[in-house]
This record gives C-alpha cells, sequence and structure tokens, in this order.
C-alpha cells in the first residue's frame, strides 16, 4: 500500500464552527480545487455554497494528487484510498486541524472517488452519509474507454514541465476536456479554460478496484443514506444514450435495485450538465438539491 501524506483543507462556516462535516475528495483529472473552484467562485465553488448552508468542509487531495505526497504511480489504487478516507473519517470525529470533533461525517465523492466511498462506507460503516456525483451502475463503458484511451503521461504535458517525472501518472490531452467532461450547451469556455489549467494527475490502477463498485453487490451494504447526482448528459455514468439519466426519477428506479433500504436511497439529475456537475452553468440547483438532502437526512 502507498505511504503518504494527504494535503487536506478545513473550511468552518462564517457563522461558526459546525458539527456536521463534510469530507470532499475529487475523483481522477481533479485534484482539490474541483471542490473550491476560483473562477467565478460564487457560482462554482461547492465548498463555499455548504459553508454558507452551515457546513464544515474537509477538502482532501488523493495520493499521488494535488498538495497529497506523490508515490509511485502503479502503487496508487482506489481501495488503499477507501482506507485512508476511513481514517479521516475516524480523525474528523476525533478532532482534526483543531476543530473541536465532528457528530456527524458525509463523504462526497466525484467520479472515481464515488467509488472509493462506496468501498468506504459498504466496508466501514462509519459516514453518517454519502453522496456520489458522476455515479451509477450503468457505467457506459465504450464511452469510459473511449475518453480514458486520450490519456497520456502528464510528463508530455505543459501544464506538468517540470513537476512530474513518473511516466506512471497520465492526464488529459489539452483540449479534450470539453468533449469528456461538459456538454457545451451548459459549460462557460472560460470555466473549462480554467479547468485545464488547473488539471490534474492519476494512475490506470486506481481504476480496476474503483469501477468494480459500480457492479452489483457492493453498494447494498452501505446503511447510511445516500445521495447519487448526475449530469443528464454525462457520457460516462448516463448509460447508453444517456438512458438512466433522463430525470431524477429515472434514475432513482434503475439505482434503487442497488441499495438497501436502510440507504433510502434519493437522486438528482442536473439537466444538461455532462459529467462534471460542480462545473455545470446550473450547478446551484445541484447545490440547492444536496442543501436540501443534508437538511432532511443529516440531522
Amino acid at each position: 500500500m502507498p505511504q503518504g501524506q494527504l494535503g487536506s483543507t478545513l473550511c468552518q462556516p462564517a457563522s461558526g464552527p459546525s458539527n456536521t462535516v463534510m469530507v470532499l475528495m475529487a475523483g481522477s483529472n481533479y485534484n482539490g480545487t474541483y471542490w473550491d473552484f476560483q473562477y467565478q467562485p460564487d457560482v462554482y465553488s461547492f465548498r463555499r455554497a455548504m459553508n454558507a448552508a452551515g457546513y464544515a468542509t474537509l477538502v482532501v487531495d488523493r495520493l499521488g494528487n494535488g498538495e497529497s505526497t506523490h508515490p509511485p504511480a502503479l502503487t496508487l489504487t482506489a481501495t488503499a484510498t477507501a482506507q485512508a478516507l476511513h481514517q479521516i473519517v475516524g480523525s474528523a470525529r476525533g478532532g482534526i486541524a483543531g476543530a473541536p470533533p465532528f457528530a456527524k461525517v458525509v463523504i462526497v465523492g466525484h467520479s472515481l472517488t464515488s467509488g472509493t466511498s462506496v468501498i468506504e462506507s459498504s466496508s466501514n460503516h462509519d459516514a453518517d452519509g454519502v453522496i456520489l456525483t458522476g455515479y451509477s451502475h450503468a457505467l457506459n463503458i465504450p464511452e469510459t474507454l473511449g475518453v480514458v484511451s486520450t490519456y497520456y503521461p502528464a510528463v508530455h504535458d505543459p501544464e506538468f514541465a517540470g513537476r512530474i517525472t513518473d511516466p506512471g501518472y497520465l492526464v488529459t490531452r489539452p483540449g479534450t476536456r470539453m468533449h469528456d467532461f461538459y456538454d457545451p450547451a451548459d459549460a462557460d469556455p472560460a470555466v473549462v479554460a480554467h479547468d485545464e489549467k488547473t488539471k490534474e494527475v492519476f494512475s490506470l490502477t486506481e481504476y480496476p478496484d474503483g469501477l468494480a463498485s459500480t457492479l452489483p453487490g457492493m453498494s447494498s451494504f452501505i446503511t447510511a443514506p445516500v445521495l447519487i447526482v448526475n449530469g443528464s448528459k454525462d457520457r460516462l455514468s448516463c448509460g447508453t444514450n444517456y438512458s438512466v439519466c433522463t430525470d431524477s426519477a429515472t434514475l432513482h428506479d434503475e439505482e434503487a435495485q442497488y441499495f438497501s433500504p436502510a440507504a433510502k436511497l434519493q437522486t438528482f439529475v442536473l439537466p444538461g450538465s455532462g459529467h462534471s456537475v460542480n462545473l455545470a452553468r446550473n450547478t446551484r440547483a445541484y447545490q440547492l438539491a444536496v442543501i436540501n438532502w443534508m437538511q432532511t437526512y443529516i440531522r
């Protein structure tokens, strides 16, 4: 298992410390800036929106990612990240970064780290809630393989010149993120340009066990309330022709079979959004859906 330190940032609401913390971890291709986007942050920063709603946030970078240490790329796995996430949940309950202990901990993933969250929560039952974004059991394999096939070693990318020397770390090629993670009708070109500047590396060894979480079985062991969020134009997570993301009810009908009654499954589809729901023009509707779910299920 790779060893190292996880980079993290704890933010409390301006109104004062909260007894609930949301642990935010981005998937492959992103670091913590996905949750705390600095272009028009009043619109696109999920972290700010949750703090304004009264919740603390802990933005955490995966190993090999962002401000975390970078072990050899081929040692990285989603299971190791899930084990680290389990330790983070325990630390939050005991008090982290000088904060009082949190009574409630909600883990929030996107894409690959939604898989990580399923691995963690189905094994440890230590979170009070689980939010899975860019995730479903109807993973579109041809589209996913098509996106993965365009990745290349970060040592060849101008954004990582001199910073990454391990050829096992991969990154998206310049100019591909609009196709992979957005729908053009629901994306600000300036957001996509900023996204390109802040993109992140990952290792293919994180995918096998991470994607295995989308197979039937594992998610049925989650006993905390679950919210699944997808964009209606998510080419990776919405099945063939976006069929499972027609609307929130359709997504619920498709996903309910994979979760136990204890999960109290709720779903939300952000109309028009691609895979990266945090960065869609209408992302505020998703933020409000999350806040409503938090107020209802995390008390």
